[in-house]
This record gives C-alpha cells, sequence and structure tokens, in this order.
C-alpha cells in the first residue's frame, strides 16, 4: 500500500521522507502569482502577509488532474492507494482527488475523509503509515482512522477573527464576528461535519488557553494522550499552551510544531491550539 496525503497535514519534512508519503501541494495565490505552500517558510510567508494588509492571497487546492498524475504514477507499482485528506467541510480537496481518481483510469485509491487538519489529519497519516508498516489490511487500517477521526480533538484560539473573516472562512463562527473582533475565540473542528465550531470566547489570549486546557482535561481525563501544540509565528504562546497541557493531561508525547502556511492564510501568525488523540490508537 502506499499513503498520499496534502501538506495541510502539516507533516514534518523528516516524517515525510521516513514514511515515504506522496504529500499533494495547496497553493497561494498572491497577486503576483501563486506558489506551492511548500515552497514559502512559515516566517517568509508572515512577513509576506502582514506586509500585503488589509488584503489577504487566497488559496487554491490541488486539481484534479495533479492527483490523477500522482494516483497514475503510484499505480506503477501496483499497490492499493490510501488517499487521506483535509476536511470536506473545510476544503474542497477532497473533491478533486475523488475527480482525480476517477480520471487517473484502473487504479485502485480509497478515499479518507480526515475531517480535520492540521495535527488531527496528521495523526491520521502517521497511524495509516505505521498500520502499513506492521501489514494491517485496508480494512483495518479504515477502521482504526474512524475511531482516531471520532475521538481526536483539534481546538486552537486566535489572537484576531480578521483574517477568517476576510478569508470568508468563519463559517458557525459568524456570531463571533462584528463587535466581537475583539475577543479571543476558542475554536474546534467539529468531527461530526469537519468544520469550525465555537468551544468559547474570552478577552485574553492566556484565558482563552486555559479553556482550551480545561477542555481537554475534561475530553481525555488520565488516559495516555499524544499531544501536538501546534502554531503559527506565535512560539511563547504555544510554550504557555504546551506548559497547561503538561499539567493537566497525561501526554505520553508533546511536540511543538508549526502550521502550513496554506493554513495561516485564513488565521494569520497569531494561532495557536493543540491537535490531543489517545495514545492507544498510535500504537501498532
Amino acid at each position: 500500500m502506499i499513503l498520499v496525503t496534502d501538506c495541510a497535514a502539516d507533516l514534518p519534512p523528516q516524517e515525510v521522507a521516513e514514511l515515504g508519503v506522496v504529500v499533494a501541494p495547496l497553493f497561494i495565490q498572491f497577486p503576483e502569482g501563486e506558489i506551492s505552500s511548500d515552497d514559502i517558510s512559515p516566517d517568509d510567508f508572515y512577513n509576506r502577509l502582514e506586509a500585503m494588509q488589509p488584503v489577504i492571497p487566497s488559496t487554491a487546492q490541488p486539481s484534479p488532474e495533479i492527483f490523477a498524475g500522482i494516483y497514475r504514477r503510484l499505480a506503477e507499482t501496483h499497490q492499493d492507494i490510501l488517499s487521506i485528506h483535509i476536511s470536506s467541510g473545510l476544503s474542497g480537496t477532497l473533491n478533486s482527488a475523488r475527480l482525480g481518481a476517477a480520471q487517473a483510469g484502473q487504479v485502485m485509491v480509497h478515499l479518507f475523509d480526515s475531517m480535520t487538519l492540521s495535527g488531527g489529519e496528521r495523526f491520521q497519516v502517521l497511524a495509516a503509515a505505521r498500520a502499513m508498516r506492521a501489514g494491517w489490511t485496508m480494512d483495518a487500517i479504515l477502521e482504526r482512522l474512524t475511531k482516531l477521526r471520532e475521538q481526536t480533538e483539534v481546538i486552537y484560539t486566535l489572537e484576531t477573527l480578521e483574517y477568517l473573516r476576510r478569508g470568508g472562512r468563519i463559517g458557525r463562527v459568524q456570531a463571533l464576528a462584528g463587535t466581537l473582533l475583539h475577543l479571543k475565540p476558542v475554536i474546534r473542528v467539529d468531527p461530526a461535519d469537519g468544520k469550525y465550531s465555537t468551544a468559547g470566547k474570552e478577552r485574553t489570549i492566556r484565558k482563552s488557553l486555559e479553556s482550551i486546557a480545561d477542555g481537554l482535561a475534561k475530553k481525555y481525563n488520565s488516559q495516555p494522550v499524544w499531544v501536538s501544540v501546534m502554531h503559527g509565528r506565535f512560539a511563547e504562546q504555544a510554550d504557555v499552551l504546551a506548559g497547561l497541557l503538561r499539567q493537566r493531561l497525561n501526554p505520553a508525547q508533546l511536540e511543538i510544531l508549526r502550521i502550513s502556511p496554506v493554513l495561516g492564510v485564513h488565521t494569520g501568525p497569531g494561532i495557536v491550539g493543540a491537535a490531543v488523540t489517545p495514545m492507544e490508537l498510535m500504537e501498532f
């Protein structure tokens, strides 16, 4: 089996190389031209983003033709393909993959909607890669991915909702717009439909981080968990959140990672949050 995903999974380059995962690009469309999210560093991207204010770039998913090319190339290995992608509730990437698979002809592609993004999507890709190495069948892998999708929490806070508002990505967070833009929302990805929903709102980032930690502690209690703290360019607050989660959860593994620039388009640099999943679902 061969594994395909997209760059919204926020896999560090060393994991991509180690696991042999094929990563489809997502694109950032600046006024002067389009670039792949993988071709710009987070810091260079945020410098460019802030210099563009009040305009922000747009993003684009991989075309069906890109996916068709990936699948045709991988089909030459005569292995089944498992393609895990950013939530269909947040992006059309999965639909592009579906169209690409149809264009690729007689290629066996198993598509899986992660119903999440960033660290949550990464957990699913890592789990699938580990299961493949352990010799699991496709059905068993898909069953484990479904459990991960149901039991993983992706939750974050933002310094401002302005980027989500300008990019039209607020969705059910719309109620926080307008006069409430000065608040620091707590936003989660709802695993039921893979869309953003509001979990709370506070007046300071610190209170939002406390709220995130409290909510995760209630959900996972004392069970061992894998914690990925994610941020745009908010390292100091990422350290704060990591400290809170070490105190209130039982992390068997904890790391701090940067989110992809293509996701940062809609959040700005002031994003910090976490992806958390039961450690037992990551063991094979």
